[in-house]
């Protein structure tokens, strides 16, 4: 059974950091390797964004509001997705979640954790 489980997520001021990190589990027979990771985040009354991914050969992209500040890696050893957030801001306030394409058909098919909640004050 595939299982993406999110821990690091708090309460922080403004200026402060945390680190995020997914735990995935149950791919059996393939490699996360060749997945596409990703984290999303909803925002209250917004709508889910994806805020940055890291594709199998390592390329990562990053929404322009995160740019500078949030880091994302992965530990292919580990299966494991991370998501370095400096400099926080209230509007990084967030539920955030970490998903897996490993079809390259879009994260929306892909595996998703129940996420963890950011509050920046």
């Amino acid at each position: 059974q595939v299982q993406l489980v999110e821990s690091g997520g708090g309460s922080v001021q403004a200026g402060g950091s945390l680190t995020l990190s997914c735990a995935v589990s149950g791919y059996i027979g393939s490699s996360i390797s060749d997945c596409t990771m990703g984290w999303h985040r909803q925002r209250p009354g917004k709508e889910r964004e994806l805020v940055s991914i890291v594709r199998k050969n390592g390329v990562t992209t990053y929404i322009d509001s995160v740019k500078g500040r949030f880091t994302v890696s992965r530990d292919r050893r580990r299966n494991a997705l991370y998501l370095r957030m400096n400099n926080l801001k209230a509007e990084d306030t967030a539920m955030y979640y970490c998903a897996v394409d490993c079809l390259g058909s879009g994260f929306d098919t892909g595996d998703w954790g129940r996420g963890t909640q950011v509050t920046v004050s």
